[in-house]
Protein backbone atom coordinates (compact mmCIF):
# COMPACT_ATOMS: atom_id res chain seq x y z
CA UNK A 1 0.00 0.00 0.00
CA UNK A 2 0.76 3.55 -0.27
CA UNK A 3 0.73 5.37 3.46
CA UNK A 4 2.39 8.63 4.53
CA UNK A 5 5.44 8.33 7.20
CA UNK A 6 7.96 10.29 8.98
CA UNK A 7 11.64 9.08 9.15
CA UNK A 8 11.99 12.33 11.41
CA UNK A 9 9.59 14.69 13.32
CA UNK A 10 9.13 18.40 12.19
CA UNK A 11 6.88 19.91 9.82
CA UNK A 12 5.15 18.95 6.31
CA UNK A 13 9.16 19.13 4.71
CA UNK A 14 9.71 15.18 6.90
CA UNK A 15 6.25 14.08 5.05
CA UNK A 16 6.89 11.52 2.10
CA UNK A 17 4.74 8.40 0.65
CA UNK A 18 6.26 5.27 0.63
CA UNK A 19 5.56 2.02 -0.07
CA UNK A 20 4.52 -0.30 2.85
CA UNK A 21 3.06 -3.47 3.68
CA UNK A 22 -0.68 -3.42 3.56
CA UNK A 23 -1.86 -4.63 7.64
CA UNK A 24 -4.04 -7.40 7.93
CA UNK A 25 -6.67 -7.73 10.48
CA UNK A 26 -6.23 -9.98 13.72
CA UNK A 27 -8.76 -11.24 16.02
CA UNK A 28 -11.31 -8.58 16.78
CA UNK A 29 -10.06 -5.95 14.37
CA UNK A 30 -11.22 -5.17 11.22
CA UNK A 31 -9.06 -3.36 8.11
CA UNK A 32 -10.44 -0.38 6.34
CA UNK A 33 -9.80 0.69 2.70
CA UNK A 34 -9.16 4.63 3.42
CA UNK A 35 -10.74 6.76 0.83
CA UNK A 36 -10.63 9.79 2.66
CA UNK A 37 -8.72 11.15 6.02
CA UNK A 38 -9.44 15.34 7.03
CA UNK A 39 -6.41 17.16 7.97
CA UNK A 40 -6.32 18.31 11.58
CA UNK A 41 -3.71 21.23 13.26
CA UNK A 42 -3.25 17.97 15.94
CA UNK A 43 -1.56 15.42 12.99
CA UNK A 44 1.14 18.25 12.62
CA UNK A 45 1.62 19.65 16.11
CA UNK A 46 1.89 15.79 17.59
CA UNK A 47 4.29 14.72 14.96
CA UNK A 48 6.61 18.19 15.30
CA UNK A 49 8.82 17.41 17.90
CA UNK A 50 9.84 13.98 19.34
CA UNK A 51 8.92 14.93 22.88
CA UNK A 52 4.65 15.63 22.05
CA UNK A 53 5.05 12.70 19.59
CA UNK A 54 6.03 10.68 23.37
CA UNK A 55 3.23 11.98 25.46
CA UNK A 56 0.93 10.45 22.52
CA UNK A 57 2.53 7.28 22.66
CA UNK A 58 4.51 7.82 19.03
CA UNK A 59 8.01 6.62 17.82
CA UNK A 60 9.71 7.16 14.33
CA UNK A 61 9.28 5.79 12.21
CA UNK A 62 5.47 6.49 12.49
CA UNK A 63 2.45 7.66 10.21
CA UNK A 64 0.31 10.76 9.63
CA UNK A 65 -3.27 11.58 10.40
CA UNK A 66 -6.39 10.11 12.25
CA UNK A 67 -9.39 10.69 10.46
CA UNK A 68 -10.37 8.56 7.90
CA UNK A 69 -13.66 7.32 5.69
CA UNK A 70 -13.82 4.18 3.96
CA UNK A 71 -15.24 0.65 3.15
CA UNK A 72 -14.17 -2.71 5.44
CA UNK A 73 -12.77 -5.20 3.36
CA UNK A 74 -11.28 -7.07 6.12
CA UNK A 75 -13.11 -8.82 8.66
CA UNK A 76 -10.80 -10.53 12.11
CA UNK A 77 -12.45 -13.59 14.18
CA UNK A 78 -14.99 -12.42 16.98
CA UNK A 79 -15.69 -9.53 15.36
CA UNK A 80 -19.42 -8.94 15.06
CA UNK A 81 -21.54 -5.46 13.86
CA UNK A 82 -19.26 -5.29 10.67
CA UNK A 83 -18.92 -6.78 7.73
CA UNK A 84 -16.84 -6.40 4.54
CA UNK A 85 -17.93 -4.15 1.95
CA UNK A 86 -19.58 -1.98 5.14
CA UNK A 87 -19.21 2.15 4.77
CA UNK A 88 -17.49 3.32 8.22
CA UNK A 89 -15.14 6.29 10.05
CA UNK A 90 -13.23 7.20 12.72
CA UNK A 91 -9.97 7.72 13.93
CA UNK A 92 -6.91 6.11 13.49
CA UNK A 93 -4.08 7.76 15.21
CA UNK A 94 -1.22 8.97 13.70
CA UNK A 95 -2.02 6.16 10.92
CA UNK A 96 -4.89 7.42 9.12
CA UNK A 97 -3.15 8.77 5.28
CA UNK A 98 -2.77 5.24 3.83
CA UNK A 99 -4.69 3.18 1.64
CA UNK A 100 -5.33 0.70 4.46
CA UNK A 101 -5.77 0.89 8.46
CA UNK A 102 -6.27 -1.52 11.14
CA UNK A 103 -8.69 -0.86 14.18
CA UNK A 104 -8.83 -2.87 17.08
CA UNK A 105 -12.92 -2.96 18.45
CA UNK A 106 -11.56 -3.86 22.02
CA UNK A 107 -9.18 -0.82 22.81
CA UNK A 108 -12.24 1.80 23.12
CA UNK A 109 -10.26 4.63 22.44
CA UNK A 110 -10.69 7.85 20.47
CA UNK A 111 -8.47 7.21 18.39
CA UNK A 112 -8.75 3.99 17.61
CA UNK A 113 -11.89 3.30 16.12
CA UNK A 114 -15.03 2.68 13.88
CA UNK A 115 -18.38 3.87 13.26
CA UNK A 116 -21.12 3.03 10.23
CA UNK A 117 -21.11 5.71 8.05
CA UNK A 118 -24.90 6.97 7.18
CA UNK A 119 -25.91 6.43 3.87
CA UNK A 120 -26.66 9.95 3.37
CA UNK A 121 -23.51 11.37 4.19
CA UNK A 122 -20.52 11.06 1.73
CA UNK A 123 -17.11 9.68 2.33
CA UNK A 124 -15.08 13.20 2.54
CA UNK A 125 -17.55 14.59 5.01
CA UNK A 126 -17.47 11.42 6.99
CA UNK A 127 -13.50 12.03 7.94
CA UNK A 128 -13.88 15.69 9.11
CA UNK A 129 -15.78 14.81 12.00
CA UNK A 130 -13.74 12.35 14.26
CA UNK A 131 -11.38 15.21 15.93
CA UNK A 132 -12.85 18.43 15.15
CA UNK A 133 -16.09 17.18 16.16
CA UNK A 134 -15.19 15.28 19.36
CA UNK A 135 -13.81 18.65 20.49
CA UNK A 136 -16.26 20.57 19.43
CA UNK A 137 -18.99 18.78 20.94
CA UNK A 138 -16.86 18.10 24.43
CA UNK A 139 -16.30 22.17 23.99
CA UNK A 140 -20.13 22.78 24.26
CA UNK A 141 -20.53 20.62 26.74
CA UNK A 142 -19.06 22.67 29.15
CA UNK A 143 -20.81 25.92 28.47
CA UNK A 144 -23.79 23.80 28.00
CA UNK A 145 -25.50 26.64 25.57
CA UNK A 146 -28.58 27.36 25.27
CA UNK A 147 -31.83 29.25 23.87
CA UNK A 148 -31.14 32.20 26.45
CA UNK A 149 -27.78 32.27 25.40
CA UNK A 150 -25.38 34.43 23.29
CA UNK A 151 -22.16 32.54 22.77
CA UNK A 152 -18.82 34.08 21.61
CA UNK A 153 -16.74 31.85 19.90
CA UNK A 154 -13.03 32.54 19.07
CA UNK A 155 -11.83 30.83 15.97
CA UNK A 156 -15.37 30.31 14.59
CA UNK A 157 -14.12 29.80 10.82
CA UNK A 158 -11.52 27.07 11.58
CA UNK A 159 -11.86 22.93 11.63
CA UNK A 160 -13.19 22.73 15.14
CA UNK A 161 -15.25 26.17 14.68
CA UNK A 162 -17.23 25.27 12.06
CA UNK A 163 -18.24 22.13 13.95
CA UNK A 164 -19.11 24.22 17.22
CA UNK A 165 -20.88 27.10 15.48
CA UNK A 166 -23.81 24.77 14.32
CA UNK A 167 -23.76 22.95 17.01
CA UNK A 168 -24.58 26.23 19.14
CA UNK A 169 -27.36 27.37 16.49
CA UNK A 170 -28.77 23.60 16.90
CA UNK A 171 -29.05 24.20 20.74
CA UNK A 172 -31.00 27.86 20.45
CA UNK A 173 -28.10 29.82 21.12
CA UNK A 174 -27.40 33.43 19.57
CA UNK A 175 -23.49 32.78 18.09
CA UNK A 176 -20.94 35.83 17.58
CA UNK A 177 -18.11 34.22 15.95
CA UNK A 178 -14.66 35.87 15.71
CA UNK A 179 -12.61 35.78 12.42
CA UNK A 180 -10.83 37.49 9.45
CA UNK A 181 -12.48 39.79 7.47
CA UNK A 182 -12.56 37.01 4.64
CA UNK A 183 -14.35 34.70 6.74
CA UNK A 184 -17.54 36.82 6.86
CA UNK A 185 -19.67 35.04 4.58
CA UNK A 186 -18.80 31.89 5.54
CA UNK A 187 -19.40 32.49 9.01
CA UNK A 188 -22.95 33.66 8.70
CA UNK A 189 -23.44 30.87 6.59
CA UNK A 190 -23.01 28.73 9.46
CA UNK A 191 -25.35 30.88 11.18
CA UNK A 192 -22.90 33.06 13.32
CA UNK A 193 -22.75 36.60 13.32
CA UNK A 194 -18.80 37.65 12.64
CA UNK A 195 -16.90 40.21 14.38
CA UNK A 196 -13.07 40.48 13.44
CA UNK A 197 -10.70 39.32 16.16
CA UNK A 198 -7.77 41.52 17.24
CA UNK A 199 -7.46 44.50 19.86
CA UNK A 200 -10.53 45.85 20.63
CA UNK A 201 -12.71 42.47 20.56
CA UNK A 202 -14.79 43.32 23.81
CA UNK A 203 -16.07 46.67 22.38
CA UNK A 204 -16.90 45.32 19.08
CA UNK A 205 -18.82 42.25 20.50
CA UNK A 206 -20.35 45.14 22.98
CA UNK A 207 -21.70 46.81 20.04
CA UNK A 208 -23.24 43.71 18.32
CA UNK A 209 -24.78 42.43 22.03
CA UNK A 210 -25.97 45.35 24.29
CA UNK A 211 -27.74 43.16 26.25
CA UNK A 212 -24.16 40.63 27.14
CA UNK A 213 -22.73 37.71 26.45
CA UNK A 214 -23.22 34.44 28.39
CA UNK A 215 -20.88 32.10 27.57
CA UNK A 216 -17.61 32.12 25.48
CA UNK A 217 -15.33 29.00 24.04
CA UNK A 218 -11.67 29.99 22.64
CA UNK A 219 -11.04 27.70 19.88
CA UNK A 220 -7.13 29.56 19.43
CA UNK A 221 -5.50 31.05 21.65
CA UNK A 222 -6.68 33.48 24.73
CA UNK A 223 -7.93 36.34 22.82
CA UNK A 224 -12.10 35.29 23.23
CA UNK A 225 -11.27 34.27 27.21
CA UNK A 226 -9.94 37.86 28.07
CA UNK A 227 -13.17 39.35 25.50
CA UNK A 228 -15.45 37.55 27.32
CA UNK A 229 -13.81 38.08 31.37
CA UNK A 230 -13.99 41.62 30.05
CA UNK A 231 -17.34 41.41 29.19
CA UNK A 232 -18.67 39.82 32.58
CA UNK A 233 -18.77 35.90 31.34
CA UNK A 234 -17.71 33.98 34.57
CA UNK A 235 -15.15 31.44 34.39
CA UNK A 236 -17.35 28.10 34.61
CA UNK A 237 -18.69 29.41 31.24
CA UNK A 238 -15.81 29.84 29.08
CA UNK A 239 -13.94 27.21 27.76
CA UNK A 240 -10.50 26.65 25.91
CA UNK A 241 -9.11 23.67 23.47
CA UNK A 242 -5.35 24.90 22.53
CA UNK A 243 -4.32 26.72 25.60
CA UNK A 244 -4.70 26.46 29.75
CA UNK A 245 -5.50 29.21 31.63
CA UNK A 246 -5.84 29.30 35.53
CA UNK A 247 -9.95 28.84 36.19
CA UNK A 248 -11.15 27.80 32.48
CA UNK A 249 -11.81 24.71 31.87
CA UNK A 250 -10.30 23.46 28.94
CA UNK A 251 -12.17 20.78 26.49
CA UNK A 252 -10.66 17.43 25.19
CA UNK A 253 -12.43 15.46 22.37
CA UNK A 254 -11.26 11.95 23.87
CA UNK A 255 -13.63 13.08 26.42
CA UNK A 256 -16.58 13.80 24.25
CA UNK A 257 -19.80 11.65 25.49
CA UNK A 258 -20.43 8.44 24.04
CA UNK A 259 -22.37 8.13 20.87
CA UNK A 260 -21.34 11.74 19.88
CA UNK A 261 -19.85 10.98 16.56
CA UNK A 262 -23.35 8.75 15.99
CA UNK A 263 -25.17 11.83 16.68
CA UNK A 264 -23.20 13.89 14.48
CA UNK A 265 -23.00 11.91 11.81
CA UNK A 266 -27.03 11.49 12.22
CA UNK A 267 -27.18 15.19 12.12
CA UNK A 268 -25.37 15.33 8.95
CA UNK A 269 -26.90 12.75 7.12
CA UNK A 270 -30.41 15.26 8.58
CA UNK A 271 -28.89 18.00 6.75
CA UNK A 272 -28.94 19.67 10.03
CA UNK A 273 -25.05 20.03 10.44
CA UNK A 274 -22.68 20.60 7.50
CA UNK A 275 -19.16 20.50 7.21
CA UNK A 276 -17.62 23.26 4.21
CA UNK A 277 -14.76 21.38 2.82
CA UNK A 278 -12.17 24.15 2.24
CA UNK A 279 -10.02 21.88 -0.15
CA UNK A 280 -8.99 18.32 -1.19
CA UNK A 281 -6.07 17.26 -2.05
CA UNK A 282 -4.42 13.79 -3.42
CA UNK A 283 -2.04 11.96 -0.89
CA UNK A 284 1.20 13.10 -3.62
CA UNK A 285 0.38 16.89 -2.18
CA UNK A 286 0.09 16.23 1.12
CA UNK A 287 3.20 18.75 1.92
CA UNK A 288 1.40 21.19 0.45
CA UNK A 289 -1.88 20.41 2.27
CA UNK A 290 -0.58 20.07 5.49
CA UNK A 291 1.15 24.12 4.98
CA UNK A 292 -2.15 25.10 3.85
CA UNK A 293 -3.83 23.99 6.81
CA UNK A 294 -0.67 25.17 9.27
CA UNK A 295 -1.73 28.21 7.56
CA UNK A 296 -4.80 28.51 10.11
CA UNK A 297 -6.50 30.60 7.57
CA UNK A 298 -8.94 28.25 6.34
CA UNK A 299 -12.72 28.71 6.54
CA UNK A 300 -13.74 24.41 6.78
CA UNK A 301 -11.39 21.33 6.21
CA UNK A 302 -9.02 19.99 4.43
CA UNK A 303 -9.03 16.53 2.79
CA UNK A 304 -6.94 14.17 1.06
CA UNK A 305 -8.18 11.76 -1.17
CA UNK A 306 -7.00 8.02 -1.37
Amino acid sequence: MRAVQLDAFGGPEVLDVREARAPQAGPGQVRVRVTAAGLNPMDWIITADADTAARFGLNLPVGFGTDYAGVIDQVGDGVTGFAPGDRVFGGALSRAIANFVVIDLGEGIAANEVHHTPEDVDDRTAATLTIAGRTALAALAVVNPGPDDTVLIGGAAGGVGVFAVQLARIAGARVIGTGSATSSDSLRGLGAEPVAYGHGLADRVRALAPGGITAAIDLHGVETVHAARELGVSDGRICTIATQIEGVSAANGANATQGALEELARLVAAGQLRVPIAASFPIDQIRRAVEVQAGRHVHGKIVIDL
